[in-house]
């Protein structure tokens, strides 16, 4: 018996599937989203999440480098994937001294479920709304349009990427990080 916010998540990501596979879906930037500028401050933000801890911004993290990604749906396909990739790879974050968050404009419910079922022990964030994902050039409608984001320990945006593939998207992110660290 599956849950009724499992049946959303699976429909809504049949939905997208479809939406996506015929090419309608424009990209954030044809929907009004313009993306924060490389070598500029990274838009700050404070929201909501899953860890209970209340709520969690950009500065909290000064001094380490962050990797935000922005994700459309908890428990779909493609989302689940790239979540299950970050979480794998883990510990070579944290050996870069590197936080991952995750944002979607699921609920700090959903994400506290999506968290346990997954095993993830990085903080998801609740952008219910869409303020920081319109703030990133992520957002679509109703949703987070999967896009990452690499930002240095004095908080200003070092790398975008808005083509992922969940699949090997957290290598990416490394490999990058490696190259923006050494440098």
């Amino acid at each position: 018996m599956i849950s009724r916010r499992h049946f959303i998540s699976i429909l809504f990501a049949s939905c997208f599937a479809i939406i996506s596979w015929f090419n309608f879906v424009p990209s954030a930037i044809a929907m009004g989203g313009k993306l924060p500028t490389v070598d500029q401050a990274a838009p700050e933000f404070t929201l909501p999440t899953n860890t209970g801890d209340g709520s969690i911004s950009l500065a909290d993290f000064r001094g380490k480098w962050v990797v935000i990604y922005f994700y459309p749906k908890d428990f779909t396909s493609g989302c689940t994937i790239e979540a299950r990739r970050f979480q794998q790879d883990l510990p070579k974050y944290i050996e870069k001294n590197t936080q991952i968050i995750g944002v979607s404009a699921d609920d700090v419910d959903s994400h506290a479920e999506f968290c346990d079922s997954e095993g993830l022990k990085f903080p998801l964030l609740a952008d219910t709304n869409g303020a920081v994902s319109k703030a990133y050039g992520s957002w679509m409608s109703f949703i987070s349009v999967r896009h990452s984001f690499i930002i240095d320990p004095q908080g200003v945006l070092r790398e975008t990427f808005v083509k992922v593939n969940p699949s090997i998207h957290s290598r990416e992110v490394l490999a990058r990080l490696e190259e923006l660290q050494a440098a």
